[in-house]
């Protein structure tokens, strides 16, 4: 449906292309989950240990990231339940803005970040996969990597509920991965108490600086929350399953990822934590030898397995809507009657992240994008302030609460991530708004030739 100065309509009410709506609360949950925990939690806690001055104050930072995600994750709530469609953040920004900001988005996420995260996760489990079968990973990541992304491809071709199956096991073997940590972290603080608390033998910085620099990374691994609403199309009551799946699957997050860091704590102490380059890894060879380290090196594998499932899966979506609005490849907007699925944009996609996964070309592209993405955080959230005023009368299920407090602590926290990364790396961050500022002719590029075909 068509609007004055470029924007497009959502209806609440609409078909939504004819995707069908099979997924229920547990699948929305677990697709926040997966979405969510992917390799990070079993890598990222040392180095925020390296500029933490204590336990206390590690596992606050974990609690306070969790908190400053879920002033998001309440918001895009509210926006899902308002245009609960396949596309999420595209969708958003198109009514608000205009079908250009749209699809700058897109352009930035669609054809570069999700492909990009694609390929690099996948790589990832090509390597740990490798570990835990003894095989030498600079033979076997790339058969494996592209291996994965081909099966995960042939699964979705199926339907939204072949994938929410294949990614509901997934995600459960990554919380049973997470519940192992938990599991050695007591075992061994029954043998060596106190060690979870020890103060650092050296002191880290505790300015608040350093403190700002510690959460950068715990905020990055609670990235990911987003993709629930991509799928928002084929959610089932999403006016009611959407806020409560979003709400429950990062509350479950949050649990998970102060547990595991408290085992990590208790089973290596701040200064092991601080130290290691593979904390689980090493929290587990403490415990059980070789046989610990090469059993979370299948959980890891199935972690990052299952992020690569929802990436496809929700990156497809938001092909097919921008194709179905004239600004990518007609044929990619075409759902198959008979499965539901977004067949041709599943293909494209993954073609495209075996190409990066070959080339190896992923790791760049993945911090080039990394400004895109938080600046389409910043802006889809920023939609809710539009829709509060153009749709008050709209009927809602749920409104976020403390507004307009949370969205603007969310973005305010978005632009502090964006200043600290843009600081941390000019040249990646200037590379970021050099691509999207691509997609500007590249756009009028498409609508000329879908105006001509």
């Amino acid at each position: 449906m068509a609007m004055a100065d470029g924007k497009v309509a959502a209806m609440p009410d609409q078909a939504d292309q004819n995707y069908a709506r099979r997924l229920n609360t547990w699948d929305a949950a677990m697709i926040v989950v997966g979405g969510i925990i992917g390799a990070g939690i079993f890598l990222t806690p040392s180095t925020v240990a390296q500029n933490t001055a204590s336990a206390t104050e590690l596992l606050v930072l974990w609690v306070i990231g969790g908190l400053l995600t879920l002033a998001g994750v309440l918001v895009y709530a509210e926006l899902g339940a308002r245009r609960p469609q396949a596309g999420g953040i595209y969708v958003y920004l198109r009514e608000a803005f205009g079908l250009l900001p749209a699809f700058l988005f897109g352009w930035a996420m669609a054809l570069v970040n999700y492909p990009g995260s694609v390929a690099a996760v996948a790589t990832m489990f090509a390597e740990y996969l490798s570990v835990a079968l003894g095989l030498p990973p600079m033979v076997f990541s790339k058969p494996f990597a592209v291996g994965a992304i081909v099966f995960i491809v042939g699964v979705n071709l199926f339907g939204i509920r072949a994938g929410a199956t294949m990614q509901n096991l997934f995600a459960v073997l990554k919380l049973a991965a997470v519940a192992l940590l938990v599991v050695a972290g007591l075992v061994l603080a029954g043998k060596h108490p106190g060690l979870a608390w020890a103060a650092p033998s050296v002191p880290q910085p505790v300015s608040r600086w350093a403190f700002a620099g510690a959460l950068l990374p715990v905020l990055f691994s609670y990235g990911g929350f987003h993709y629930l609403n991509d799928l928002a199309g084929e959610v089932r009551n999403p006016q009611r399953v959407l806020p409560r799946a979003l709400g429950l699957g990062l509350v479950g997050v949050v649990v998970c990822y102060v547990l595991a860091n408290l085992a990590y704590l208790s089973g290596l102490g701040m200064d092991g934590l601080a130290a290691s380059s593979a904390p689980a890894a090493d929290l587990m060879r403490k415990l059980l030898g070789e046989r610990g380290a090469t059993l979370i090196a299948v959980g890891i594998a199935c972690s990052t397995f299952g992020y690569c499932t929802i990436a496809i899966a929700g990156g497809a979506r938001v092909l097919q809507t921008m194709s179905a609005d004239g600004v990518f490849f007609h044929a990619a907007a075409r759902i198959d009657p008979r499965t539901r699925a977004p067949q041709v944009a599943l293909v494209v996609l993954g073609l495209w992240a075996i190409v990066l996964t070959l080339s190896g070309s992923f790791a760049q592209l993945l911090n080039y994008s990394t400004v895109g993405e938080w600046l389409g955080h910043i802006f889809g959230i920023g939609t809710i302030f539009w829709y509060r005023r153009y749709c008050m009368d709209e009927p809602v299920s749920y409104r976020v609460p403390l507004y307009p407090l949370l969205p603007v602590v969310f973005m305010l926290t978005v632009c502090a991530v964006i200043v600290a990364s843009a600081w941390h790396a000019p040249r990646d961050a200037g590379m970021s708004l050099v691509i999207i500022a691509l997609g500007v002719p590249v756009y009028y590029v498409w609508r000329w030739i879908r105006r001509r075909s």
